[in-house]
Formats: C-alpha cells, sequence, structure tokens
C-alpha cells in the first residue's frame, strides 16, 4: 500500500500554471514577447498546447498581467478557449504569478500535484514530460534539466583571473518543474519574499530534496529575437521526427 505521501498519477490529476505576467524585456519587442510567433501561432500556445497534449494534465492557468488581459482575452480569446485555459492576474514576480495560480486552483479535490512550465518554452517534448511526471510522483518534488555542456569559469571580467568549475555536477535547470501540490503551497506559505530563480529553490528550502531528471537540449526557452530561428529549427525537426 503506498505511503500517504504517495498518490497515484491519475489522468487529469496534474493542474498546469504557465507565469506570462513578465514583460520580457531582453526580447526587446514593443509587446509581450509571448506573443511572437512561431509556426503561425504565439508562443504561449504552443508552450500550452504541449501540456495539453499530455491526459495527466487536466486544468491549464495561464497568469497573465493586467497590461496583457485584453489580448488574451479578445485577441486570442478562440485559442485560449481551444485549449480550455484559464486566465489568472499574475503580479510584478514570478513568484507572485505561481502564487496567484496557486490560489486560484483553491483546494480543487482532483488537483493533486501542479506542473509549472515557463509559457516561453514552446517546444518540450512529450516523453520528457512523462518522465518528470513519473518521477514527481515517486519522490514528490521533480524537474527537468540538462547537463551542463561546456567548461565553466568562476570569475569576474578583466580583473583576478578565473577558475575551472567542476562541470560533472552542473545542471541546467529546465520546466516543467512538478510538486505535490501541497508541498509546493507549504513552500510558498514559507517564501517571504526572498529572491528565488525557480520554484523547486523555494521547495529546497524547506528541506525537501528535488529529483533532476535529464530532458532535451532543445526544450529552449525564448529568451532573444534569434532565438526564434532557432525554435523553428528544432520544431522542424521535432516534426519530421514525429512522421
Amino acid at each position: 500500500m503506498p505511503a500517504p505521501d504517495q498518490i497515484n498519477l491519475t489522468p487529469d490529476s496534474i493542474a498546469a500554471i504557465l507565469p506570462a505576467a513578465g514583460s520580457g524585456q531582453r526580447f526587446g519587442a514593443a509587446s509581450n514577447k509571448l506573443f511572437a510567433e512561431l509556426a503561425g501561432k504565439p508562443l504561449w500556445f504552443h508552450a500550452a498546447s504541449r501540456l495539453a497534449d499530455s491526459e495527466s494534465v487536466g486544468r491549464i492557468v495561464l497568469v497573465v498581467s493586467q497590461v496583457d488581459e485584453a489580448v488574451f482575452r479578445k485577441r486570442h480569446a478562440a485559442m485560449v478557449e481551444q485549449l480550455g485555459i484559464e486566465l489568472v492576474l499574475g503580479g510584478s514576480e514570478r513568484t507572485d504569478s505561481v502564487q496567484a495560480g496557486l490560489d486560484h486552483l483553491g483546494d480543487d479535490p482532483t488537483v493533486q500535484w501542479v506542473a509549472i512550465h515557463d509559457a516561453a518554452r514552446p517546444l518540450v517534448r512529450q516523453n520528457d514530460m512523462a518522465a518528470v511526471f513519473t518521477a514527481a510522483q515517486r519522490t514528490g518534488a521533480a524537474i527537468l534539466a540538462t547537463p551542463v555542456p561546456g567548461t565553466v569559469k568562476r570569475g569576474k571580467l578583466e580583473s583576478g583571473g578565473s577558475r575551472t568549475v567542476d562541470r560533472r555536477e552542473l545542471w541546467l535547470a529546465l520546466t516543467p518543474q512538478v510538486f505535490r501540490i501541497g508541498l509546493l503551497k507549504q513552500a510558498y506559505q514559507k517564501h517571504n519574499g526572498r529572491p528565488a530563480t525557480d520554484d523547486a529553490q523555494l521547495v529546497e528550502r524547506i528541506g525537501h530534496d528535488v529529483t533532476l531528471v535529464q530532458g532535451s537540449a532543445d526544450n529552449l526557452k525564448i529568451t532573444y529575437p534569434e532565438d526564434l530561428s532557432v525554435a523553428e529549427a528544432i520544431l522542424a525537426t521535432q516534426i519530421h521526427q514525429s512522421k
């Protein structure tokens, strides 16, 4: 018999939260970078579609800014409806937006797990999602990650020299990041506004290990305009491989 904190990963038992309220300043566009198109669809739609295609995901919450809300509710309304997306207003920080998503989910008894996914990652593979979902079921907290591929240096530019860092245990965190919903809520209750670069860091702070699951390096986060060209090539390759 499974331990009380080990809940079976049944269909629709995961709720996905996609923080989409950021400004994307590094992208340099006049509007939210998530409205940039990849193969004729906005980036956020690709990211949400990948999650919607998983039978384990029952709810998708897209957390948006007040500035962008009208775009989602009007210009992108058909796509929002197509995926059954629930729109929620977020905050100025990523953690504020995830908290808003958790608050929106409330105490829904069908939601046993929550997957946090960057809305600017449109290319996550289904097999990677299945792997991280399974790992989270086993350990309570799991994230996709990829090994750091190159030589890593520690130092300051043009001063003091540098040191080579052993990269054998260094990983780049990706998303989705998947947690038992009660565990993530507990981590957010103890957050107290301290800076955090991802949700796994908050869970680590309350003493819970986070399992690393090796994901594909093509799970690209769109940060700069030139990333779109790379994403187009990756998407074409993925489509070819699926045939």
